[in-house]
């Protein structure tokens, strides 16, 4: 039997403003706060909102049948809450149905899993956190940015203790390889991977409202017929995009969200049912590995990161950000920590990219690749003297990385400390409620034999 796995991916830009170089040193705030404003209250009302009352409807109307998965990054949890708190609330009601799951991922949305793993183990557990503080789920799935995924990254999820993870079913790494099926890590055996149906996405997701398109117009009575005409083996179908694909990529007056709501009822027909991807995790086995040596995304044609990472200017904003991250995990500032999340957010790579794409790029206030470039490199200018002011550059990386060594081990020490001390009290308590038993049982008069 085959299963709909649908997900929807909640992230926000966090909008640099324009900064010069006689900035660096004067001033320490980068955001153009208008446009961060007026982006998310636009998004919201021409996207989220509509959309979640859809999906929300879906759920009252099918019942436990039909079910969905987000992911939110935690910069883009934060612009919600300055800005838009009905999409969070909404969010909350549509948790309250049991039907929804809510995946990890990078807090900042950025790329720190191809360069740094404990920058990113902390941005995914700083996230994870987050998503248990507003809906009580503690993650079991993770999404890395924009569905980066290599051997290595999984290996490293798996070490984080998670279940599966989601990445991009591309034909390069699948070959005859069909993505209707659970694989596993090639690193790490028990880390599942759902793969991304590409197609069956992308006509949602970019070609809906195409009139040129040749699948246009597209009803859901034929969108799952195709999924069912897919071979009778087939487990999964991942459909995978990003939630404002319904409103935004994809018009509100192109009937989207009716297309949407129309979908379960033609699945329910077919025999075709609905699951979380730990559902999966759990209820699935893989049919085997899937080697993937070199890292790949969902994003342009090559499915790789060339987008983010693929000019000299890139790669230069890249490896002098990440210089600090040590730094910046050992200072622990509060606002040196908001200020590194929202650089590190991959959206400030991609407006530096020279490549041409298929998929509009609005590159907000910039003209150019390099005046991107430049304008985040006299922000990092700034932000890189406010971290060494910490630390200066004295202090070489190997001291620093003693150092972290240090406070690793110390946590370590003081983490068994304290499960020590919790299994004494626990140990006491029982104890004590012994003693206590007995006491009370001593207390008792002896009950008198009744004479015959």
């Amino acid at each position: 039997m085959k299963t709909i796995c649908l997900y929807f991916e909640i992230h926000q830009i966090i909008h640099l403003k324009r900064y010069r170089f006689f900035d660096i040193g004067t001033d320490h705030y980068y955001y153009d706060d208008y446009e961060n404003e007026r982006s998310i209250s636009d998004i919201a009302e021409r996207s989220y909102m509509p959309a979640l009352t859809t999906l929300g409807e879906m759920i009252r109307e099918n019942g436990k049948y039909f079910k969905v998965a987000f992911s939110l990054s935690g910069v883009g949890m934060e612009q919600l809450e300055m800005h838009a708190p009905q999409v969070l609330e909404k969010l909350q009601e549509l948790n309250e149905t049991g039907c929804v799951e809510f995946l990890a991922e990078p807090y900042s949305h950025g790329l720190s899993s191809l360069v740094n793993e404990e920058a990113f183990a902390a941005d995914v557990k700083k996230q994870c956190q987050k998503i248990k503080e507003y809906f009580g789920q503690e993650p079991k799935v993770l999404r890395n940015s924009s569905l980066i995924y290599s051997d290595d990254i999984g290996l490293q999820a798996a070490q984080m203790g998670f279940k599966g993870m989601l990445t991009e079913g591309a034909k390069h790494v699948l070959g005859w390889k069909s993505p209707h099926y659970i694989y596993n890590c090639a690193l790490a055996p028990n880390l599942k991977l759902l793969l991304r149906d590409v197609k069956l996405s992308d006509d949602i997701s970019l070609r809906f409202n195409n009139s040129e398109w040749a699948g246009y117009p597209l009803f859901a009575d034929a969108y799952v017929n195709e999924i069912a005409s897919h071979p009778e083996g087939s487990q999964i179908i991942n459909i995978f995009m990003e939630l404002s694909a319904l409103g935004i990529a994809q018009p509100l007056s192109s009937n989207i969200l009716e297309f949407l709501r129309a979908i379960p009822a033609c699945a329910k027909e077919k025999g075709i049912t609905f699951s979380t991807p730990t559902e999966i995790c759990m209820k699935m086995k893989s049919v085997g590995a899937l080697d993937v040596p070199d890292t790949l995304s969902w994003v342009d044609e090559e499915r790789d990161v060339s987008c983010w990472l693929g000019n000299p200017m890139q790669r230069e904003a890249f490896n002098k950000l990440y210089s600090v991250a040590d730094r910046v995990r050992i200072a622990n500032d509060k606002r040196i920590n908001q200020d590194w999340d929202y650089l590190q957010a991959s959206n400030n790579f991609r407006f530096m990219t020279t490549k041409p794409s298929n998929v509009g790029l609005d590159r907000g206030i910039y003209s150019s690749p390099f005046d991107a470039f430049t304008n985040y490199m006299n922000i990092l200018g700034d932000f890189m003297s406010r971290v060494n002011s910490l630390y200066p550059d004295e202090i070489d990386n190997e001291e620093l990385n003693a150092l972290l060594t240090t406070i690793k081990n110390q946590g370590d020490e003081i983490a068994m400390k304290e499960k020590e001390i919790l299994r004494l009290q626990t140990k006491l308590e029982k104890v004590e409620a012994s003693v206590e038993k007995k006491k009370a049982a001593a207390k008792k008069p002896a009950t008198k034999t009744k004479k015959s």
